[in-house]
């Protein structure tokens, strides 16, 4: 099956979707009303908002360096996991979410990088811990937002992993363990995006990785956004072999196009007749 990922509630209704996902927290920490018609999405420990908002928040490595937007190797800034009261916030909009459709999907998930969260309450909650190895402990921490969260959801949990299916690499930089996480999730989202998708190998590569790494079911997001048509249908083809289903992200009018053009050749390759 094919689906989307939205930020505009009105491409719901667009037929050519079987499935829709509906983002009503982002990285900017733009919050929207969940919709009954899609999988609410919430964008969990990536929150540029807060982060300006209240610098406590923050990840900060061992030389105390925050994991702000405007440093090396972020997108936006990461808020520390173990913040209580933003956890707290996070549940709060879990069961806002679920009132309006039973399935959630949690995106930006785990420590923002292998180097992170040196902050004081992380200090103190790992000395306090059972764990004599930090990322043993970094894991327990996600596993158990994760656990929690999916306690509050009735229908099918959504986890999205960064697209690094390589033994240890979720582990070690996120605190993601796939199989501690397997109870409390029902599928992964692997977004593999691209802003051309001109070459496709590697999206067959890591793919392949997903499917040995693991037993729970994974979609593949792909980025629709500004992207050929001709070069979307071939990515979709691809990540369609290996995925459970596929996910266009950010721009439903591409995407509805390139389903139609799919739709279309398939129908012209079929033959009929004894």
């Amino acid at each position: 099956m094919f689906g989307v990922m939205t930020r505009h509630a009105e491409e719901l209704e667009w037929s050519e979707f079987d499935r829709r996902f509906y983002e009503v927290k982002d990285v900017s920490g733009r919050a929207s009303d969940p919709e009954e018609r899609a999988v609410n999405a919430i964008s969990c420990f990536a929150d540029n908002a807060t982060a300006r908002a209240d610098p406590d928040v923050l990840s900060v490595n061992d030389d105390g360096e925050p994991a702000t937007r405007d440093r090396a190797y972020f997108d936006w800034s990461h808020v520390c996991p173990t913040h209580a009261e933003y956890r707290e916030g996070l549940y709060a909009t879990i069961d806002g979410a679920v009132n309006a459709n039973p399935d959630v999907r949690l995106d930006d998930v785990g420590f923002a990088r292998e180097e992170y969260c040196y902050c004081d309450r992380c200090e103190g909650q790992f000395a306090d811990s059972e764990f004599d190895d930090r990322f043993e402990w970094r894991s327990a921490t996600i596993t158990d937002f994760v656990a929690e969260a999916s306690s509050r959801i009735p229908g099918r949990t959504y986890l999205t992993a960064h697209p690094n299916p390589y033994p240890g690499h979720l582990y070690e930089r996120s605190g993601i363990d796939v199989e501690a996480l397997d109870p409390y999730v029902d599928e992964f989202v692997v977004p593999l995006y691209d802003t051309a998708y001109g070459t496709t190998y590697w999206l067959e590569i890591i793919a392949k990785g997903f499917v040995d790494l693991l037993e729970t079911p994974f979609s593949i997001e792909l980025y629709a956004a500004d992207i050929g048509i001709d070069e979307l249908i071939h990515a979709a083809d691809v990540a369609d072999a290996y995925a459970k289903d596929v996910i266009f992200g950010y721009d439903a009018s591409t995407a509805r196009a390139a389903l139609r053009r799919m739709d279309a050749n398939a129908r012209e390759g079929a033959t009929y007749g004894a």
